[in-house]
């Protein structure tokens, strides 16, 4: 998988990071914890 964060982050390992394919976001200090696809609907949903 191939993940992928803000150019504005540099070299800063807290960050928000985006799944090429966009099917996942995760936070780069917990790489291991993913919202997939569905969640992360949800999430947008609510903050629009």
């Amino acid at each position: 998988m191939d993940w992928r964060k803000s150019s504005r982050s540099g070299s800063a390992s807290d960050c928000v990071e985006l799944r090429r394919d966009m099917t996942a976001i995760r936070d780069s200090k917990h790489p291991q914890t993913e919202l997939p696809t569905p969640a992360l609907r949800a999430l947008l949903t609510h903050l629009r």
